[in-house]
């Protein structure tokens, strides 16, 4: 019987955009995924995100499969976490890439940057309310995206993924951005301050894969996820976007990943003479 995989996807790129990267994964597991967390009004974006961790869990819940793996990209690792620590028997195992699992020190400030209103000069959110929103066809929007240093190291197939499944219909025969950028916005000035409520209460394996240039995560913050989350820490080529920019590559990561959890959960459940 094919195992389960839940996958949740960074702010601002719907899961469907990493359709290369989980095609790979699908020829060992069942994948599935919340396409663009944060957009069912069920689930509000909040403050440190607990309905969008609240989605990501009735989610899961809904497959009744049983325990599952989970990968999550930067807010879909904060996710998978979060929900890992609240619902441990949901979970078999996790890899959470270059996700923002900040120390204490580094989390006060951000919980400083809310407070005193200048959250968005420290996170990406600052343009996100004045990116171009409207395209007249997908082939416009692929056009517009190649040129933007943001994207000049995306896998060719996954650009492609994001100018089809990264935008929808605008209701006027264009396309417009599928993850909406309000909501987009709202999730980064609300990024979580309180990791340290979760610290030492994780009892699912799991792996942190780094960005290997620029992470998101300092050295002191890994520490902490070794230590106070028994994460195994690992880096991998690229930036932040690297599961966009190296899908294939990620995917046989993320399949190492699991397969190493499996065997330390069977040795662990061998009887002992």
């Amino acid at each position: 019987m094919t195992e389960h995989l839940y996958f949740a996807h960074a702010n601002s790129y719907p899961a469907s955009v990493y359709h290369k990267m989980l095609s790979a994964l699908s020829g060992d597991y069942t994948v599935t995924y919340t396409d663009c967390v944060g957009h069912d009004p069920a689930y509000p974006v909040s403050d440190c995100w607990p309905f969008l961790v609240d989605e990501t869990i009735a989610a899961i819940e809904r497959l009744d499969a049983g325990p599952v793996w989970a990968v999550g990209h930067s807010l879909g690792g904060v996710l998978v976490l979060y929900a890992a620590v609240r619902r441990p028997d949901l979970f078999k195992g996790m890899a959470l890439l270059d996700s923002p699992l900040l120390s204490p020190s580094r989390a006060w400030g951000i919980w400083c940057a809310k407070k005193m209103g200048f959250i968005d000069r420290i996170t990406p959110g600052g343009n996100t309310l004045s990116r171009r929103d409207n395209w007249a066809s997908v082939d416009m929007v692929h056009e517009y995206f190649a040129r933007k240093a943001l994207f000049a190291r995306f896998d060719p197939d996954t650009l492609r993924d994001y100018a089809q499944h990264g935008t929808e219909d605008n209701g006027l025969g264009g396309r417009q951005l599928k993850f909406r950028p309000a909501i987009e916005h709202e999730i980064y000035i609300t990024m979580p301050h309180n990791v340290g409520r979760y610290a030492d209460h994780n009892q699912v394996p799991g792996v942190y894969l780094a960005a290997a240039e620029h992470p998101v995560l300092r050295a002191r913050d890994l520490r902490y996820v070794r230590d106070r989350f028994g994460l195994i820490i690992d880096h991998h080529p690229g930036s932040h976007l690297f599961p966009l920019e190296q899908p294939l590559a990620t995917a046989a990561r993320i399949r190492q990943a699991f397969d190493a959890i499996a065997r330390l959960n069977a040795t662990s459940q061998e009887p002992t003479a």
